[in-house]
């Protein structure tokens, strides 16, 4: 499976014990590292008021990479564009350009306020059919996931209100994506005739992708734009079948694409055998827990410190489709399911996020992935 790329998506996660100086300094490595390993890319996310996670804005951090690096594109999964505008997204990216020419994907996405909404509606008949939860080459697609409970969350409303002016109100995501690609190509003009010129930022030689987790506006509005689109099974995997077959029903050409691109994220963990892996891991389920009980991210713990949290009946449904579709394993286990990602999503290339406690053996879990996956 050489033929299709690895690319890194990285949350800045802050471990239970250090500091997110300590998580930052950490990425920059892991991206130095998975330059040497063959990765395609290496994006960062965009999360507020975690105190888990340190990555607050993809921009400062993939410009502070740029510079430790040489060779692997750098990118943002993705800049939340609900609290932003064309304007600001598309000038502080051609910053980078500017300095990094050909290296710099603009992966833009709608915020938790305008998407959260829609995951309770009823998704469209998928073109790879699921039985029992599973498609016909044994991958894993659970229930469907409701957000709707994080809507009116204390901490949710305070993010809405902390990251937005007051009184400002979203511009709608399609057009606010007809901008931003308007300024890139120096087209931009307001409804009066007046022409916007962005500098740095025209002519910015950016990969543009959407990030989406259902059928919805992001998959129609990266298809129909001819965009690259990245669907989240990390994030969605009830949802991520929908998610390319919409991009795709969607796609028109366009002058950078003539047919559909699309990237799929996975969670991984990998070590030199099945139990170390899932040693590893043990985090991870706790770690879910707190950011869907509205909580935040909460660092995440050693194996130690996750097993002596206590567990419900109750949190174990919350994070029961995170934890069934994470990727955990020796690297020919982990390959194997991801070989069972691709083909069910016809995935042009697949995003690995891994978040273990230990940075050595994060790295060593992306090593092991990227030299197993170079063998098949």
């Amino acid at each position: 499976m050489s033929g299709i790329p690895l690319g890194v998506l990285d949350l800045i996660p802050v471990a239970s014990g250090s500091t997110a100086a300590e998580a930052l300094h950490r990425s920059i490595d892991l991206a130095r590292q998975a330059e040497g390993f063959g990765y395609a890319r290496h994006w960062f996310a965009e999360h507020h008021l975690n105190p888990g996670v340190a990555g607050t804005s993809p921009a400062v951090v993939l410009a502070l990479t740029a510079s430790a690096t040489s060779t692997i594109r750098l990118g943002s999964g993705a800049v939340q564009l609900g609290h932003r505008t064309a304007l600001s997204t598309v000038e502080e990216f051609g910053l980078i350009d500017a300095l990094h020419p050909g290296r710099i994907d603009l992966g833009l996405g709608r915020s938790a306020g305008r998407s959260a909404a829609r995951t309770d509606e009823p998704a469209p008949p998928a073109a790879t059919p699921v039985v029992d939860g599973y498609t016909e080459n044994g991958l894993r697609v659970p229930d469907r996931f409701s957000f709707a409970h994080l809507l009116g969350h204390p901490r949710f409303l305070l993010q809405q209100k902390l990251l937005n002016l007051p009184g400002a109100r979203p511009q709608d995501y399609a057009e606010q994506i007809d901008d931003v690609l308007a300024l890139l190509r120096g087209e931009y003009r307001s409804p009066e005739g007046v022409e916007a010129h962005a500098v740095p930022g025209e002519g910015a030689d950016v990969q543009v992708w959407i990030l989406g987790s259902s059928g919805g506006v992001s998959a129609e509005t990266a298809g129909r734009n001819g965009l690259r689109f990245a669907a989240n099974y990390h994030v969605s995997p009830a949802s991520v079948l929908e998610a390319a077959d919409a991009y795709r029903a969607a796609f028109k050409p366009s002058a950078e694409l003539d047919r559909p691109y699309l990237t799929v994220s996975a969670d991984v963990v990998v070590a030199e055998d099945d139990e170390t892996a899932r040693e590893l891991a043990t985090g991870y389920a706790p770690w879910v827990r707190s950011i869907r009980s509205g909580e935040g991210a909460i660092p995440f713990p050693t194996p130690a410190e996750a097993r002596a949290l206590p567990w419900t009946d109750a949190d174990r449904a919350l994070v029961a489709d995170r934890v069934e579709t994470q990727f955990v394993g020796s690297p020919r286990t982990v390959a194997d399911h991801l070989e069972r990602l691709q083909e069910a999503t016809g995935a042009d290339e697949l995003l690995i996020t891994t978040i273990t406690h230990d940075h050595a053996a994060r790295v060593h879990s992306y090593r092991l992935l990227a030299e197993e996956w170079q063998r098949r």
